[in-house]
């Protein structure tokens, strides 16, 4: 047993295919539009205005709608509009499997039922840290903000796995590391594989077709995006009456059997589970 999607799980059944998880996730693609493209589609902004909330949002922790309320963009009402239009056309996973053809609407429910009982020891309300952790306050701001911008700036779906102490960082495609200091000693690493380090630097450079970019180029925007995590978390910090200082990215070479993490040094590792590729924060703190 394992932490999975219902797709994946009906596909490890063998009641539907790849081929068709693929559809339907198209197919809720054209229909679970984001707040900025439903809100364009209404015609309450245009794209200057995605382009202007997004940017602020990189250095601000605010929702996309909060955000176009700051700025002047919106009011608080065609906000309302824009959520309430989301919330009635939503297109779940299921649905759409039985729209696509995959699955049956009668069956639906029995599947849904198989997949909560299977995925039940992994549900989790809120992630939580060990008791006694140092800076205990910052790191939780730490994982919260790096949920938060995995959604807003890459736009991935995923599920957060409960956190793990660890005393080794193991071999990922892209870690991307900086350092904080000030009222927390710690180390901020970001590791991602291949194709979601693709993902983000489409995000991060805007671009449809990232494959001839270099390799330096696509490490760079997983070091950015982790410096947009981590600037964020410092204002965070600042709210909290506390200050961080935020060292230059750098991404580091983990060897294929891991790095062990220096005897002074904690490590807590929050999984990030998606399809189709890995993700993972840690957060590698100085005992005191």
């Amino acid at each position: 047993m394992a932490v999975k999607f219902f797709g994946q799980f009906l596909a490890e059944k063998g009641v539907i295919s790849g081929e068709d998880i693929l559809k339907a996730i198209a197919l809720q693609e054209s229909v679970n539009l984001k707040f900025g493209e439903m809100a364009l589609s209404m015609g309450l902004i245009n794209e200057s205005d995605i382009k202007r909330v997004q940017e602020a949002q990189r250095s601000e922790d605010l929702r996309f709608g909060d955000m176009c309320e700051k700025l002047g963009i919106m009011t608080g009402k065609e906000i309302d509009q824009v959520i309430t239009k989301q919330k009635n056309s939503h297109l779940y996973i299921g649905e759409a499997l039985v729209k696509v053809g995959a699955i049956q609407r009668e069956d639906l429910q029995g599947y849904l039922d198989s997949f909560k009982e299977d995925q039940a020891p992994y549900v989790i309300e809120k992630v939580t840290i060990p008791c006694n952790t140092p800076y205990g306050e910052l790191i939780e701001v730490s994982v919260d903000l790096t949920y938060k911008m995995v959604t807003r700036i890459v736009g991935l779906t995923f599920k957060p796995g409960q956190c793990e102490v660890v005393d080794r960082i193991d071999h990922s495609d892209t870690v991307a590391s900086i350092g904080l200091s000030g009222d927390i000693s710690a180390c901020y690493l970001f590791a991602v594989s291949s194709s979601i380090r693709e993902l983000i630097a489409k995000a991060i450079l805007e671009e449809k077709d990232v494959a001839n970019e270099p390799d330096e180029v696509m490490d760079d925007t997983v070091m950015e995006f982790a410096n947009i995590v981590c600037g964020n978390i410092a204002a965070k910090a600042a709210q909290l009456g506390k200050k961080i200082e935020i060292a230059p990215p750098e991404v580091l070479n983990i060897a294929a059997e891991g790095n062990e993490l220096p005897e002074d040094g904690k490590g807590l590792l929050f999984p990030i589970y998606l399809l189709g590729g890995h993700m993972a924060l840690c957060m590698v703190i100085k005992e005191i």
